[in-house]
């Protein structure tokens, strides 16, 4: 296990792992991602989570139905906290965990029932290319959380980029405008089934057509 995430991820570490893994243990999901995980609410089918660090969601959605998950992660930083919490559920014969940039190498990833990205849009500056591939990878319903597109959300993205550079991060910090998102999502043939927000969070829920 690397200490170092790959540039781009660099936020990503070991110690963010662990951090979540004993939030996750003292007060369980956070409402947004219990929010996104109620909207999709698999009965049945296989999940894919793109950048689902150490894996609350997708554990939580088999716990709701789902048979099966994968969890495609740039930074192999999360590896340990995620088997961890995998070994807890008892879920090892369920979950597989891959690491990859999903955004340039999509095709080596199979398509599920339903797909997810909790808080990862905003790490992409190519919002048509991973939305695009992802609802690609979609066989039934797509679920995303991202920033509100508001002026203090781009004030506070402008701020924290601003301290990425200065200590020589790559990884930046990204407001997508909700139009961008649904478009690339409709490109592929979904469509907006359903909506929410919880604090500065958007949820958006895209069903196959």
């Amino acid at each position: 296990m690397t200490c170092c995430p790959p540039r781009g991820a660099e936020p990503f570490t070991e110690k963010l792992a662990a951090r979540d893994l004993r939030r996750l243990r003292r007060r369980g999901l956070d409402a947004t991602t219990l929010a996104l995980a109620e909207a999709v609410a698999p009965e049945d089918g296989t999940v894919l989570e793109i950048g689902g660090g150490i894996g609350a969601l997708h554990l939580e959605l088999l716990r709701r139905g789902a048979t099966r998950a994968t969890n495609v992660e740039l930074s192999p930083a999360y590896e340990g906290a995620a088997a961890t919490l995998v070994e807890e559920h008892g879920a090892q014969e369920r979950v597989e965990r891959r690491i990859l940039d999903f955004a340039r190498d999509a095709e080596l990833v199979e398509p599920a029932d339903v797909v997810v990205l909790n808080r990862v849009v905003c790490c992409s500056p190519d919002v048509d290319g991973l939305v695009g591939a992802a609802a690609a990878h979609t066989r039934r319903v797509l679920g995303l959380t991202f920033p509100v597109d508001a002026w203090w959300t781009r004030l506070a993205a402008r701020a924290m980029n601003a301290g990425a550079r200065l200590i020589g991060w790559e990884w930046r910090f990204y407001v997508h405008p909700p139009s961008a998102i649904a478009a690339a999502a409709e490109r592929h043939g979904l469509r907006r089934a359903r909506d929410g927000r919880r604090r500065i969070w958007c949820i958006a829920v895209f069903e196959r057509t």
